[in-house]
């Protein structure tokens, strides 16, 4: 079937005064001059003395108990003010990042996905030119709920069948029909589809369309075919999440979903590995295709749900905010990172030693992106 047949399924003057000759300008002068006001404005500010004010990161819920860790690290044991951190999402907090340079805009942004080529656009045309990306682990994707209700063993493909707008039945996209996940499978328990998950501004939403909701829909033959001749209707179909009530968008705190399961038992929810980890004697991890969300599997990538997790640093910010370039260090550094690090214990999933290397190099020196995320 073609594309395109699943497109349907789917002052006062005055006389001038003599004219006097102007003064010479001096040299440094013309420069200035001649400088564009954006250019001039990051100029102005780094040549501006560093500032007393703290810290200030934004951005992803999941990478948030990481940063807020290394935080309190650095404001115990360094001579700076403990950073601020806030949680609002990977695309509010890239937002945010990228709006401009200076005192009154973020100095990091944490993000549970990799910077968009449009978030890239739009650091650049705010003048956010030199911005330092650092991967600083794993994470995995998690649907859990409460440890007194029936364990769930789900395959992609039922991910997809249970929270998808429309699945194809009969060779027909169809609004979802399916109400309990005993529908979709006898295998499944007997219990009402109801998932409480990360609004679209959360990067852990966008890597959960990406990793599990995507393959889902290529295990349909019509749908793979539709990819073939048309990506963009075949990524509209994959990505878009049921809206009758079966699928609810839970905010961008991850504690919140958390509490949410533990006093609706039939409920699946969708956040990180690390507050899986941090509830474990309340919620447990669905399997996925037979796959426990452990530590170990995500490491090794057998985990299927499972992820890279990044912050962004202003490297402008070095001139003007005391304590940066001492904080990177600081989350760089083996003993918060490292296999053996503090940030194990909060979930996260370190990355191989020679990346880790890799990493630091890039952070000790920090070195700018120098091309367009895709």
């Amino acid at each position: 079937m073609q594309a395109s047949q699943w497109r349907g399924i789917f002052v006062m003057s005055r006389r001038p005064s003599r004219p006097r000759k102007p003064l010479p300008m001096p040299a440094a002068a013309k420069t200035w001059k001649r400088l564009p006001i954006a250019a001039l404005l990051a100029t102005l500010l780094l040549a501006a003395p560093a500032s007393a004010r703290e810290i200030r990161i934004v951005g992803s819920s999941t990478v948030f108990p990481f940063s807020t860790t290394v935080a309190e690290q650095f404001g115990a044991n360094s001579r700076f003010a403990t950073p601020v951190v806030e949680q609002n999402g990977s695309g509010a907090g890239l937002k945010l990042f990228c709006s401009g340079i200076g005192q009154g805009f973020p100095d990091i942004a944490n993000s549970s996905r990799r910077m968009k080529g449009s978030e890239w656009d739009l650091c650049q045309s705010n003048n956010v030119t030199d911005i330092v990306e650092l991967k600083i682990g794993y994470d995995g994707i998690v649907l859990a709920n409460a440890k007194r209700s029936e364990a769930f063993d789900l395959s992609l493909r039922e991910i997809f069948l249970g929270l998808a707008k429309e699945v194809p039945i009969n060779g027909r996209l169809t609004p979802n029909p399916y109400q309990r996940w005993s529908d979709i499978s006898s295998d499944l328990p007997d219990l009402p589809i109801q998932v409480f998950g990360p609004p679209p501004s959360s990067g852990t939403r966008d890597a959960f369309l990406e990793l599990a909701m995507t393959p889902g829909a290529r295990t349909f033959p019509e749908l793979a075919e539709i990819e073939e001749d048309d990506v963009g209707l075949f990524t509209e179909i994959a990505h878009s999440i049921r809206e009758d009530g079966r699928w609810t968008d839970a905010g961008e705190n991850d504690g919140a979903i958390v509490l949410r399961l533990t006093k609706n038992p039939d409920a699946l929810g969708v956040f990180g590995f690390a507050f899986l980890l941090q509830n474990e004697d309340r919620i447990r991890g669905a399997k996925i295709d037979g796959m426990s969300p452990t530590f170990e599997a995500i490491a090794s990538q057998r985990y299927e749900v499972s992820r890279s997790l990044y912050i962004y640093i202003k490297k402008a910010h070095l001139a003007i905010v005391n304590g940066l370039k001492e904080f990177v260090g600081e989350f760089t550094s083996e003993k918060a990172w490292g296999d053996e690090g503090y940030l194990i214990d909060k979930g996260l999933i370190p990355l191989p030693p020679e990346s880790r290397k890799s990493m630091s190099t890039t952070a000790r020196a920090f070195e700018s992106m120098t091309e367009r995320p895709s």
